[in-house]
C-alpha cells in the first residue's frame, strides 16, 4: 500500500485567486489551476508532488455535474479540507475481499465514472476505486485504488505536470491527521492496515516506500502534510498545512 492523493474540497478562490495561486507556487509547489479534469458542475486541480498529489475539488453547481454524491453533499453543506485519503493498492479486488472477510464495510471496486456535456456522455477513467465509510466522528473516509494497467499507469503519469519534483519538493513523507477519532475507528485502522503501532492517543501506520500516517486524537479536525524537501516552507489550504 501506498500514499496515492489526497481529495480536498476547497472554495473556489484557490482556483481563480491570482494571490492564492502565488502563494501556493511561492512555497515551491508547481500548480497550475486551470488544468485538470472537470464539467460544468466541478473542477479539479492538482498539485503534483513526484506520484502523490493533491486532488483540490471545487464544486460549481449544486448537484456536482458528476463527482461523487456523498463528496458534493457534504461540499454544499459547507465541507470544506480533507474528504479522502486515497491509497494505491496493486490489487484492488485481493483487499476487498480480505476486509470483506474481517467483516469491515468497504464498497465494491468499480471504475470511476463521471457524466460530461450535459449527462449526454460518461467518461471512464482507467483505475478502480473502493472507500471504507467515513469516520464515526471526523468528516473523511479512506478510499483505495488500483490503476488499470502499467500502460495506463505510465500514460497518467505524463500528465503529471508541472510537478514539483522539479523544485525539489519530490514526495509525501508523511501525513498526519487529528480529529475526534474513536476507539472503534483505531481498531477499524488496525484491521485494515499490517503494520500499524498505538502509543497513547496516536496511531501510527506504516506503509510501502517507508511512508507514515499517524492519526492523533484531538478536538479539532486537522491535516498536517509533510514532503521530501530541505526548505522550512509551509502554506494552508483549508484545513491542510503542507510543510515543503
Amino acid at each position: 500500500m501506498k500514499i496515492d492523493h489526497l481529495v480536498v474540497n476547497i472554495d473556489k478562490k484557490y482556483q481563480t485567486d491570482k494571490n492564492e495561486i502565488d502563494k501556493i507556487r511561492n512555497v515551491g509547489l508547481s500548480y497550475e489551476p486551470t488544468w485538470g479534469k472537470g464539467t460544468n458542475g466541478f473542477k479539479v486541480s492538482n498539485i503534483w508532488i513526484g506520484k502523490e498529489y493533491f486532488e483540490l475539488v471545487n464544486i460549481k453547481k449544486n448537484a456536482g455535474g458528476g463527482w461523487l454524491k456523498k463528496w458534493t453533499d457534504m461540499y454544499n453543506s459547507g465541507h470544506r479540507g480533507l474528504v479522502c485519503l486515497m491509497i494505491d493498492v496493486e490489487n484492488i479486488d485481493d483487499i476487498y475481499t480480505k476486509l470483506v472477510k474481517k467483516d469491515i464495510l468497504i464498497s465494491k471496486p468499480i471504475w470511476l465514472e463521471f457524466k460530461w456535456f450535459f449527462n449526454l456522455f460518461t467518461r471512464r477513467m482507467p483505475w478502480k476505486n473502493a472507500y471504507i465509510p467515513f469516520f464515526e466522528k471526523v468528516p473523511f473516509q479512506i478510499g483505495f485504488q488500483q490503476m488499470k494497467d502499467e500502460k495506463s499507469k505510465k500514460f497518467m503519469e505524463g500528465y503529471m505536470i508541472p510537478n514539483s519534483k522539479d523544485n525539489g519538493i519530490t514526495g509525501i513523507e508523511k501525513i498526519r491527521i487529528g480529529g475526534k477519532f474513536t476507539d472503534n475507528d483505531f481498531k477499524l485502522l488496525s484491521k485494515i492496515f499490517e503494520n500499524t503501532n498505538l502509543i497513547r492517543d496516536e496511531m501510527y501506520i506504516k506503509l510501502d516506500q517507508n511512508k507514515d500516517i499517524i492519526f492523533k486524537k484531538d478536538e479539532s479536525f486537522f491535516v498536517e502534510v509533510f514532503t521530501s524537501s530541505n526548505n522550512s516552507n509551509k502554506i494552508n489550504i483549508e484545513n491542510i498545512s503542507i510543510y515543503c
